[in-house]
């Protein structure tokens, strides 16, 4: 056993500090001697400088941005319903002789009332152009710009655009600050960033935090454009249309939403990102509204069962489940079942990414899409067509296996008469006659009325060929179907586990 006398004293002191990206970390050890106050006070200057540090570049970014910030009071005239005089019963008309000579239910004059609501904004233009959430603005009839130093100008709506959640509006003033836009895409999780606007009434307020994720798609915008940044900056109602800044003071995001069960701050907040908020407002600022591609084919992320039955191997990318006939996907040759793997030579993540990639792609261009389809890739030149609003389609709900012992289907030729009664234009296929509650079908989202197009990537024209490719299926490893339900087609994995 060694001595303490021959091996020495050894104390190690380790001291970390994290602000931002600066780390500190000190080992001390000594032998036969005492901690050195001199070493302790040296690191905790240390650390004190780095707390100061961040806290100057949260200043900073503050003071930066706040002239641009602006508040939008809204009112909202709601036309009140005239009171209407109504019979007087019986007894009331014989003690008043049949009249009303007090006026009490006569009718009274008709008045307007005012719904009023707060926003926020940011002056973007030093010649007035503000953007903000089109949620801010939807429905007013007045409009009321407060800037930082108080002063209170009319604004004039020069576009909005509810697939995003954006709005542009426009004021006229001298000595208009604008706030310079960031690149979102460089945006990481972990940076920190700052939260602007007028929560709860309240002017100027500045929150901070961190971005929590990016590429989120929570629905907000009821089947629109999504690709959020999460943050948890602390962000209230009346913080909608402010802007998301990091420590640069450039507007990385527009605050829109945030995630609560009581109406208030819970950690969870959401902001478009600047290029896409960018990419819209020039639109509207040019043109007057917002043109965007599509490309004819309905999308869904990759799950591992249909990944695995396709042979992909993988969650990443865009699993193609149906093209509109005479699209621009099915002129170009994509099929139901190509994984988009690439777009115009950027690697595709999810269909969401996809999606948003395609409808910010001026129509006209002949972009390139990477697809995996029967164990190799292949790129196709796919000419992208102009999007109408009545063409938007929910392409991103996936639909995943469940468990069960059974597929829990009964299927029927698909005759022309069925075909009819079920609206159809064609009679390739069977058509489900019945899913049984609580089966493998049941769960998987299969309903009657559904029609079967392939087993395992085989086409099925008949009742005869389903059935045959029914048993060479193993339900252990799993049954890709792709099934046609209301003019759209999908793929299911059924499998029994």
């Amino acid at each position: 056993m060694v001595s303490k006398s021959k091996m020495g004293l050894v104390t190690a002191l380790i001291f970390a500090s994290f602000f931002g990206s600066a780390t500190t970390i000190l080992v001390w050890e000594s032998v036969h001697r005492p901690a050195q106050a001199d070493d302790v006070s040296r690191i905790a200057r240390q650390q004190l400088q780095h707390a100061k540090d961040l806290s100057e570049a949260f200043q900073l970014s503050a003071k930066a941005v706040q002239p641009s910030v602006v508040s939008i009071a809204s009112v909202r005239k709601i036309r009140a319903a005239r009171r209407t005089r109504p019979d007087l019963p019986e007894e009331l008309r014989r003690f008043f002789g049949g009249d009303d000579p007090f006026g009490r239910f006569s009718p009274g004059p008709e008045r307007d009332l005012e719904q009023q609501g707060m926003g926020s904004g940011v002056i973007v233009s030093e010649d007035g152009y503000i953007v903000t959430n089109n949620h801010v603005i939807d429905g007013a009839d007045e409009l009321t710009v407060i800037m930082h130093d108080r002063r209170q100008l009319k604004a004039e709506i020069i576009g909005r655009d509810k697939d995003t959640d954006v709005a542009v509006l426009k004021v006229k003033a001298p000595g208009l600050v604008a706030a310079p836009f960031g690149n979102s895409d460089s945006v990481e999780v972990g940076q920190w960033v700052l939260a602007i606007g007028t929560p709860m009434n309240l002017r100027q307020s500045v929150t901070a935090g961190i971005i929590s994720a990016t590429g989120r798609a929570v629905g907000i915008t009821g089947g629109g454009f999504e690709d959020f940044l999460q943050t948890d900056a602390a962000i209230n109602p009346g913080n909608s249309g402010g802007p998301l800044v990091n420590l640069q003071g450039e507007v990385i995001g527009i605050n829109t939403a945030i995630a609560s069960q009581t109406g208030g701050f819970m950690g969870i907040g959401f902001a478009i990102p600047a290029n896409m908020v960018r990419s819209v407002m020039d639109q509207i600022v040019k043109q007057g509204k917002v043109v965007r591609g599509r490309i004819g084919a309905v999308v869904s992320d990759v799950s591992d069962d249909v990944g695995e039955k396709l042979g992909y191997g993988s969650t990443n990318g865009a699993l193609i489940q149906d093209v509109v006939s005479d699209g621009p996907a099915a002129r170009a040759g994509l099929e139901p079942g190509d994984v988009v793997t690439h777009y115009q030579g950027h690697e595709v993540k999810s269909s969401n990414q996809f999606r948003n990639a395609v409808a910010a792609t001026p129509p006209g261009t002949r972009a390139e899409v990477s697809v995996f389809r029967n164990g190799a890739t292949k790129t196709i030149k796919v000419e992208i067509a102009e999007l109408d609003s009545k063409q938007l389609v929910n392409g991103r709900d996936e639909v995943e296996s469940e468990s069960g012992n059974d597929l829990g289907i009964a299927t029927q030729a698909l005759t022309p008469e069925i075909a009819r009664q079920l609206g159809l234009s064609e009679t390739r296929g069977v058509v489900v006659a019945q899913v049984e509650p609580g089966s493998l079908a049941q769960r998987a989202g299969v309903q009657a009325g559904d029609v079967i197009l392939s087993v395992n990537r085989k086409a099925v024209t008949s009742l005869n060929e389903y059935r045959e490719a029914m048993k060479l299926s193993n339900l252990d490893k799993g049954v890709l179907l792709q099934i046609r339900h209301e003019g759209v087609s999908r793929f299911v994995v059924l499998r029994s586990r």
